[in-house]
């Protein structure tokens, strides 16, 4: 197929077609035939189509919002005022709609009133007996129809906000679809665009620590996120599998192991990486004769030689054993790509920017890039020859644009590299390799800190091992489950405590991380992160198994199964309670949650989702009896909506569930 109706650019004709679909995904929950999809998606980052996008607005007014099949509860709010506001003032185009910051006050508020009042006092343009931005509000409010289907009890309030709470009755035909569906509405029109993310990324011959938690599993939700909404995701699994540790590693395994130059990598047992790197580094900070052999190595193995290609694929293969382990335990799923892939891909790359003319040669003959702004260059070959981060990055940066096709790149490392992949940006797009409007994002995290605000380590001062981290959280969790078994206070069996420990204890290393902005420091603790109260994973995992126990529990002692009621259509859930209007409204405001998780790819939106959902829940089931009310069978497939939005949620950050605890 044509990526174009005709000739080699965008018609004016693409351009209505583009929009005209643009504008259809955005309000329906149309799906594309293949071809169209790829035609879309080829052009939904082209300047001329994101221009175009700003057109009709000012062209024609809004289509009517499609209130009964838009997930967007933000959106369906923002209807209301906007509709409201522009009766009164039909040039503006502006609106701004929030949640409250105080749910005793309302449920979402319009903060219009205040920046219209003085824009419209500048001009001249307010209505008759409008003195103040409290009273421009009130009078927004007596434009908002009293049958409008979204919201009431509308309230000014402060300098002029207007409050307002979401009509139950709204909520309803949301949160019977998500039975009916069997799973939360995604958001709509959102562009899914081609990514690569680069994450975890340990160095081969080390074994995994706490430095190395937060990349992988803040990498994992990204990528779940994204390909939630469509996108096609690479996992890239930048390992350091190359440079001049190499050469010491190599020659410290050929005087442990001397027959491996003749018998070959039979025989050779390496039971403790990490312990097997100390050495070798001791060997060559002490040893001058070792570390001459070791840079010798270096040249050897860049070289192509056989014997040490041939230790070098050993040593990567004990560490991928090793890394898997990790990633087993943690649902992460990525593809080794490591800095050895991009080595022969330097040169071109190199050879690029210097018919550029933009390579400056330095003291040493480096050869070196440098950039305004920036008081260093990006060094893309050494005096020596060879190549360093710089030199790879670069060369993986192209190849990912090109070869790969991304239209969004995300790296995510420790914020002390920040400058180093701005740097990189914009030295991609300098050299003219963002042809297609491509996104480049870094996401730099904070450190994980001990009690003393110090990097998180052992008593004897090492670098915590991830393995051993995991073991501990699931080890408390196992004790914590057997104290509780003895209180009767379980609903598992003996046999099944190791399982449900092991899920809650490694998801409450997970969550305790992902429920903060990445880019904060934190202190790590397991006391904290294990507690059933407070936000963290164990205490969603208990009202999410509080939820399924109240369902089972209906089945059993009641009669009313919900998969039945679902099954045969007679899924109405009600919401009159405020407490089921409140869990109703949390539940509707999952595609809205997504939507703004898109734009920062930050997790920790979700879990604030979570989190404020399980209050919800909390209070629910303590406000409304379930089990034996009249209301039973609506409130049970209430629970189940619950239940069913809450797993998303967890999948979305790659959290493990239980259904009983």
């Amino acid at each position: 197929g044509e990526s174009v109706l005709g000739g080699d650019s965008l018609t004016a004709a693409d351009i209505s077609i583009l929009v005209t679909i643009h504008h259809t995904l955005s309000t329906s929950k149309a799906t594309l035939p293949p071809h169209v999809q790829t035609y879309y998606q080829t052009h939904t980052s082209s300047p001329a189509f994101l221009q175009s996008l700003t057109l009709p607005p000012k062209l024609l007014p809004p289509p009517p919002f499609p209130y009964e099949t838009h997930p967007s509860l933000l959106g369906a709010v923002t209807s209301i005022f906007r509709d409201a506001i522009t009766s009164l003032f039909p040039s503006e185009t502006e609106f701004s709609v929030s949640r409250c910051s105080n749910p005793k006050h309302g449920d979402y508020q319009c903060n219009d009133a205040m920046k219209l009042f003085g824009k419209l006092k500048k001009t001249g343009g307010l209505p008759p007996g409008v003195t103040s931005p409290q009273s421009l509000a009130k009078t927004i409010v007596a434009a908002v129809p009293n049958d409008n289907p979204v919201i009431d009890r509308l309230s000014v309030n402060g300098p002029g906000f207007i409050l307002c709470h979401v009509r139950g009755s709204y909520l309803e035909p949301h949160v019977n679809g998500i039975l009916s569906s069997g799973a939360p509405p995604k958001p709509m029109g959102l562009a899914a665009p081609q990514c690569v993310v680069d994450f975890s990324s340990p160095n081969i011959a080390k074994e995994m620590h706490v430095g190395h938690l937060r990349s992988t599993i803040i990498g994992e939700a990204v990528c779940r996120i994204l390909e939630f909404n469509g996108s096609c995701v690479k996992r890239v699994n930048h390992v350091g599998d190359w440079g001049t540790q190499f050469g010491m590693l190599i020659q410290f395994l050929k005087e442990e192991f001397p027959k491996v130059e003749t018998e070959g990598m039979e025989g050779v047992n390496i039971t403790d990486l990490t312990q097997f790197y100390k050495s070798a580094k001791k060997r060559f900070d002490e040893d001058a004769v070792f570390k001459k052999q070791s840079q010798e190595n270096v040249v050897l193995l860049q070289s192509g030689d056989k014997s040490c290609l041939s230790i070098w694929n050993l040593l990567c293969d004990i560490s991928r054993r090793e890394f898997e382990k990790v990633y087993k335990r943690l649902d992460i799923t990525l593809d080794e790509c490591g800095e050895s892939f991009y080595n022969d891909k330097i040169p071109a790359v190199i050879d690029e920017i210097d018919k550029l003319g933009k390579i400056s040669i330095e003291e040493g003959g480096a050869k070196c890039l440098f950039m305004e702004g920036y008081n260093i260059p990006l060094m893309l070959q050494k005096s020596d020859g060879g190549y360093g981060y710089d030199s790879t990055d670069m060369a993986a940066l192209k190849y990912r644009l090109t070869k790969l096709s991304a239209t969004r790149l995300i790296y995510i490392t420790d914020f002390s590299q920040g400058d180093h992949f701005k740097m990189c940006f914009t030295a991609a797009k300098e050299i003219g390799w963002l042809t297609n409007n491509q996104q480049l994002v870094h996401i730099g995290f904070g450190t994980v800190q001990g009690e003393d605000g110090k990097r998180f380590k052992t008593r004897s001062g090492d670098t915590v091992r991830l393995v051993d981290l995991l073991d501990e959280a699931m080890a408390r969790m196992k004790t914590s489950l057997e104290e509780r078994m003895k209180e009767n206070k379980v609903n598992i069996t003996a046999d099944e405590i190791p399982t449900v420990a092991a899920t809650l204890g490694y998801s409450a290393v997970k969550y305790f991380d992902l429920r903060r902005n990445p880019t904060s420091n934190y202190v790590f603790s397991y006391d904290r992160m294990l507690d059933t109260k407070g936000n963290t994973a164990i205490y969603l995992l208990y009202a999410h198994a509080r939820l399924e126990s109240i369902i089972t529990k209906g089945k059993k002692d009641h009669g009313v199964d919900v998969e039945e009621l679902i099954k045969s259509n007679k899924n109405v859930i009600k919401l009159v309670h405020p407490s089921e209007i409140s869990l109703g409204m949390h539940l509707h405001m999952f595609a809205d949650t997504i939507e703004a998780t898109l734009e920062d790819l930050y997790p920790y939106h979700i879990c604030d989702f979570l989190y404020n959902a399980s209050n919800a829940v909390s209070e629910f089931v303590t406000q409304c009896r379930v089990l034996g009310s009249d209301e039973m069978e609506s409130r049970l497939l209430l629970c189940r909506a619950t239940a069913i939005v809450m797993r998303q949620c967890f999948d979305l950050l790659g959290i493990r569930y239980v259904m009983r605890i």
